[in-house]
């Protein structure tokens, strides 16, 4: 019986050390084949990942024999997964005309300029134009009583907008400042909690353990923090079709898209830091023994600060060409190329192994 594939499957195999293709529904590898194509490798590699179904009936882009279909049946390995390709070729729709939307903007052809800076956005023209957000007014409460579709909110609020000054968030003289952050906030409040948290577990008398647990810690932010960007804050395609819900989805994260240039919703507020942070402390002193906790906890919130400076450091500075240069271009094109992809911040470690790296040719 032969193996059945999907369309993303396939697509991952587009490079000259492992190229398959589709054709009538059926997968071949044709890696080996390459090199003997009368046209060139080139040629299939201009196609490597897709369906060349209708390019090889099309006489006038290749007249192919009866032979060349025989030698092809040697290099099948499978079929596709009609089901399965029907949905993702209606999930694949969706993901161009939402990017399409995005080049339609400026910023998309600069967002890779280390001097990169956004134009302000005409508030004025903006309403006119796309009847989302007033920039001028509140925006929580523009947003708890609009009625807007799921699609066309995602479609808006990815749609990067730039104000010259902060956005009036809540509107209320409580909860405003509240909404703000400055980035030396971050350091001032989880350093000493962090040092608090590292002194604990070198109490125990074992630093070389302390050190690892400390490491380990840093490492599992740095999975935390793909985890909580992909499946909590993009959940857009789970988001359930209704309004609260788009009002906490724009809340959590889908503020940052909409104005990702605001200094001061950049960092995490600590009300909301805490929130997310105390059942994970509370996860880690489950599953380790204290010593080991205490040195998890250091490691963790050390790595969130880092994280949370370093986005700052990648919206807000001509960074240094060591790393953060590819990293600045990297998070650009996810708020200006694709924000279905990129998914890291401070490196692209997970990306990799969970194949969601962001491809751009800037």
């Amino acid at each position: 019986m032969s193996k059945v594939y999907t369309l993303s499957e396939v697509a991952k195999h587009a490079t000259c050390d492992s190229c398959w293709v589709i054709y009538n529904d059926k997968v071949y590898d044709v890696t080996e084949f390459m090199a003997d194509h009368p046209g060139g490798d080139d040629l299939i590699l201009d196609y490597a990942g897709k369906d060349v179904t209708a390019v090889m009936k099309d006489v006038l882009e290749h007249d192919h024999s009866e032979a060349a279909y025989e030698i092809l049946e040697d290099y099948c390995i499978g079929s596709i997964d009609k089901l399965k390709a029907d949905k993702e070729m209606g999930a694949s729709l969706l993901h161009r005309r939402r990017m399409q939307l995005l080049e339609e903007e400026e910023e998309s052809k600069t967002y890779h300029q280390q001097d990169f800076h956004p134009s302000e956005t005409d508030v004025t023209m903006d309403i006119k134009r796309n009847q989302f957000l007033d920039l001028r007014k509140a925006l929580v409460p523009q947003m708890f009583r609009a009625r807007f579709t799921k699609e066309f909110y995602l479609e808006q609020v990815h749609k990067p907008r730039y104000l010259s000054k902060p956005a009036i968030f809540f509107g209320h003289p409580l909860l405003e400042p509240l909404s703000k952050t400055a980035w030396y906030m971050v350091p001032i409040i989880w350093l000493p909690y962090t040092g608090y948290h590292l002194w604990k577990s070198l109490a125990f008398s074992m630093p070389v353990a302390t050190g690892m647990s400390f490491a380990l810690g840093v490492l599992i932010w740095t999975l935390l923090e793909y985890v909580l960007h992909r499946f909590l804050f993009h959940l857009d395609d789970l988001l359930p079709d209704h309004q609260i819900a788009f009002l906490l989805h724009f809340t959590l994260h889908g503020f940052h898209h909409y104005l990702p240039m605001d200094r001061l919703r950049l960092v995490m507020p600590p009300a909301l830091a805490c929130v997310l942070a105390y059942p994970l402390v509370s996860l880690g002193h489950f599953l380790f023994p204290p010593m080991v906790a205490h040195g998890v906890i250091a490691g963790g919130f050390f790595g969130y600060i880092l994280y949370d400076m370093t986005h700052y450091y990648l919206h807000h500075a001509k960074v240094i060409s060591l790393h953060f240069r590819e990293m600045k271009k990297y998070h650009m094109a996810h708020h200006y190329k694709n924000y279905e992809d990129g998914y890291g911040i401070t490196s692209k470690i997970w990306d990799y192994c969970f194949g969601t790296v962001l491809r751009y040719t800037a």
